[in-house]
């Protein structure tokens, strides 16, 4: 029997997976790893979403399966928070659905407006989904810079005039993970001219919407005009209110778009659990004082990370914006490559970071760093990291 089906041929070995699997096994030997690999949130949800989830679950008829496209009240407090953050309105029937975090979101959408032979455009390095949703829909992806500099620019026109077929679709991520680069909205504005002008759709992936600092919020495409025509965006609860694990995102836009992503996602799924959506709810439309607090959070970490780097030997450029920092490899250890600097980082300094090339070949020459450990967990990655690099004389 043939047992090599064709999607998961189509799908390389997960680098990342390598580091997660040591670290698990030198936790699993009662080593002390600190963990900035993944990007996993340490602090719980505020209270408030906690109680609401607990009094809905509490109720006998809320056990049913719920509406794949999210439930009303949910999707119009998703349309609430895009008015009052970024004054864009939606209709919460028409241009608003529900996803399992923006992860899946993005996969039921590349299911949903991709065939095989496609072609799409997707930054290099990113995020995995931002390629892999469309491999697994069977489209081909041709890689653009991630960088939104001129050499992005001219990487579009290049990609439009030189590739066959066309390309149908562009995927952008700002603040970006892994590069933590962000945008203006002035690129938003001559993004969606450029897609309206070639006639190729946009998924904006905002994930990192609110962790901004030094006072910059960050834009959404959904702020210029005619965005509607041509963009889709996702965002998600996961590290705004620190509810990675409920599987909690959003897209928004384009009618056509997420009228054939909610008719996939039917076919998929029944929606999350209801009394999640009703604390989703509770999130959106109560207190906002957690965002300013996890805004707050990871740039004090950004500031004691970076400074504590630093005075290790390891300068790493202070994000603008997200839970990371994309770090290049210390000088003297560059020849090692990202994935074996990221074992031996494990191995001596017992400190996880995932290696760039993880996410695409030009991630290759850095690591992503999560800033989920505590201010004093930093300072310890960073003594352990200085007695590192001291030893290989870096």
């Amino acid at each position: 029997m043939n047992d090599q089906f064709y999607r998961i041929k189509r799908l390389p070995p997960y680098v990342i997976a390598e580091v997660n699997a040591m670290r698990h096994a030198a936790r699993t030997a009662g080593e002390d790893i600190i963990d900035l690999g993944m990007g996993n949130p340490d602090q719980p949800p505020p209270q408030h979403v906690i109680d609401k989830l607990c009094e809905v679950a509490a109720k006998p008829d809320a056990h049913g399966y719920s509406q794949s496209k999210g439930i009303p009240g949910l999707r119009r407090a998703q349309a609430n928070y895009y008015a009052r953050r970024f004054g864009v309105e939606l209709d919460p029937e028409t241009e608003v659905v529900v996803t399992m975090g923006s992860k899946e979101g993005l996969a039921s959408l590349a299911n949903a407006i991709t065939a095989p032979g496609d072609v799409v455009l997707a930054p290099n390095p990113s995020y995995p989904i931002h390629t892999f949703g469309f491999i697994i829909a069977g489209a081909t992806i041709r890689s653009v810079p991630t960088t939104p500099d001129e050499d992005y620019w001219r990487a579009l026109e290049s990609a439009m005039h030189f590739t066959v077929p066309r390309p149908t679709v562009l995927v952008v991520s700002y603040p970006s993970n892994p590069t933590a680069e962000t945008v203006d909205l002035a690129f938003y504005e001559r993004l969606v001219a450029w897609a309206r002008e070639n006639e190729v759709w946009v998924l904006s992936d905002l994930a990192y919407s609110e962790l901004y600092f030094d006072g910059n919020p960050t834009p959404s495409i959904m702020q210029v005009k005619g965005a509607k025509d041509v963009a889709v965006e996702f965002t998600s609860m996961s590290k705004t209110y620190s509810m990675a694990g409920w599987r909690m995102g959003f897209a928004v836009g384009n009618k056509a778009m997420i009228a054939a992503m909610t008719r996939v996602k039917s076919y998929l799924d029944y929606g999350a659990f209801t009394p999640i959506q009703a604390a989703a709810c509770a999130a959106l439309n109560g207190p906002q004082d957690i965002v300013e607090q996890n805004r707050d959070l990871y740039r004090k970490r950004r500031d004691v990370m970076v400074e504590a780097f630093g005075r290790a030997g390891w300068d790493i450029p202070p994000p603008a914006a997200s839970m990371f920092a994309w770090a290049p490899l210390p000088p003297a250890l560059a020849h090692l490559g990202s994935l074996e600097f990221s074992k031996r980082l494990l191995t001596e300094a017992k400190v996880a970071v995932a290696p760039g090339v993880g996410y695409g070949e030009k991630g290759e020459g850095f690591v992503r760093i999560a800033m989920v450990e505590n201010e004093q967990r930093l300072r310890q990655a960073a003594r352990n990291v200085k007695r590192y690099l001291s030893q290989v004389g870096a």
